[in-house]
């Protein structure tokens, strides 16, 4: 019998929460470890076989077993146990669960099918299920702009007695910027992949031209809005300071966000990453309007606001660093007061490049990511088992597996994405999937085993590498 540090040295395998006693021989376990753990065939929530050859052929090209074994896992989650698909008044809609909370995201729901708008195009059952979770996006925010997650109708949910205005069909209702940025880049997306804009009917409009006024709104330029948010809890960052409305703010062209990407309540209400995701989603919005709706009114009123909040950002988002130069800050409130930190949650600072909201040469965002991946940076952290970004959202001492999928596909640098790569390997605590949060010192003791966002990255980060750097998938991780 293998001792626990004879088996690792032999097999190279962590494992971290198993029992040695139940395993005869590491070969036995070397073959249980690279398993499938997706759901039996008929147990999928929905099956695409464009999808299903993709998994084949990427596998093929990865050389690490392990590293193929997570793809196979992770890139397909969505699909397989969060997407309920249906037709609806003779149109398509689909309702995303983010994974172990059974609600929809506005956010989560298009990062987790974001990977699959290229294959759309060689799969109809694809592109309906695509199409349908636009038209579940535009019914969310009809029914409230300023909510964050949805249930599947109206149920209510655990946060029904949070003093704001809900409604039985909200499950949360955390201002968010990025909550109405992400259904414009899953629209922009879904039109630039398949030409096909028939999903952007009198609703979709009408969800479009309100996600402009709720901007307008948040710049907070006559009063500070409807929107106000508090809850009876003893976990600060899930309540909102100034009676619900956030810490003051000076109107200078930029949008409050009340919350973060991580639900978490903002410091200063201009949050920087979700300002520069605002600008280019404005910008999409404007184009579509232009080519696809022909209205170059509202193509206009979205461009200029796009500007403004553009020239508010070189204004008050860049500031000199002790240690770094000039850098993004993270929140400002346009008094000149700065808060330097970053957020594992997209939109964040690493991720701009991703989101298209600067060059990954741009000098400014590479101080600003060295500052991240620093200890100035209150929120990265290493420990024994990786390196990475982690949030409030978990605490300290904790990182994020989509920090560190985000580094990667921001890097220009192939050592750098293969010990990003490496980290992704061996955190997964012998799940086969990524993540929220594990501890820097132990991937054993980890947040959410079910978390499809955080998978469904992982699949894209493999997918890009296949396309632009296939050799790094013939290395051995």
């Amino acid at each position: 019998m293998f001792t626990r540090r004879e088996f690792i040295k032999t097999t190279g395998i962590s494992i971290a929460g198993i029992g040695l006693s139940n395993f005869s021989s590491p070969l036995k376990l070397i073959k249980e470890n690279f398993m499938s753990q997706r759901p039996k065939p008929e147990d999928r929530k929905f099956v695409s076989e464009i999808v299903e050859k993709t998994i084949v052929k990427v596998k093929q090209s990865i050389n690490d077993d392990e590293l193929a074994r997570l793809f196979e896992n992770c890139y397909p989650n969505t699909l397989d146990t969060t997407v309920n698909f249906k037709i609806e008044n003779d149109k398509p809609d689909t309702f995303v669960i983010t994974g172990d909370i059974n609600a929809m995201w506005l956010r989560d729901s298009t990062t987790q099918v974001w990977s699959y708008l290229s294959l759309a195009v060689e799969d109809g059952k694809l592109k309906e299920m695509l199409k349908g979770v636009i038209n579940r996006q535009t019914e969310c925010i009809l029914i409230d702009p300023y909510a964050n997650a949805f249930n599947n109708g109206p149920t209510g949910s655990e946060w029904e007695k949070d003093i704001t205005q809900m409604k039985p069909e909200l499950h949360e209702r955390k201002w968010e910027i990025d909550s109405l940025c992400y259904p414009i880049r899953l629209s922009y997306g879904f039109w630039k992949a398949t030409g096909d804009s028939s999903c952007f009917d009198d609703n979709w409009q009408k969800a479009t031209r309100l996600i402009l006024k709720t901007f307008h709104e948040q710049q907070r330029k006559i009063d500070v809005g409807p929107y106000s948010f508090s809850r009876t809890t003893s976990w600060s960052t899930d309540t909102v300071p100034g009676n619900g409305y956030g810490n003051p703010v000076n109107p200078v062209g930029l949008i409050a966000s009340i919350f973060r990407p991580s639900d978490d309540a903002t410091i200063f209400p201009f949050l920087i990453p979700s300002n520069f995701f605002a600008v280019v989603s404005l910008r999409q919005l404007s184009e579509m309007y232009q080519k696809i709706i022909k209205d170059n009114e509202f193509a206009s009123d979205c461009l200029s606001l796009a500007l403004e909040v553009e020239s508010a950002l070189h204004q008050y988002a860049v500031a000199n660093h002790l240690s770094f130069g000039k850098i993004y800050a993270y929140e400002v409130d346009g008094f000149g007061n700065k808060l330097f930190m970053d957020d594992a949650n997209a939109p964040s600072l690493l991720s701009l490049p991703y989101l298209g909201c600067c060059p990954v040469n741009d000098p400014v965002y590479q101080n600003t990511r060295r500052f991240v991946f620093s200890k100035n940076n209150p929120y990265f952290f290493e420990g024994k088992a990786a390196q990475g970004v982690g949030s409030p959202h978990t605490l300290v001492n904790r990182i994020w597996h989509i920090s560190i999928i985000m580094r990667a596909l921001t890097s220009e640098s192939d050592d750098e994405i293969a010990q990003c790569l490496n980290y992704l390997k061996t955190t997964h605590a012998d799940t086969g999937f990524m993540h929220e949060s594990f501890n820097k010192d132990d991937a054993g003791d980890f947040t959410r085993s079910w978390f499809a966002w955080a998978n469904s990255l992982f699949g894209e980060l493999i997918l890009k590498l296949y396309t632009e750097k296939p050799a790094l998938l013939k290395r051995i991780y």
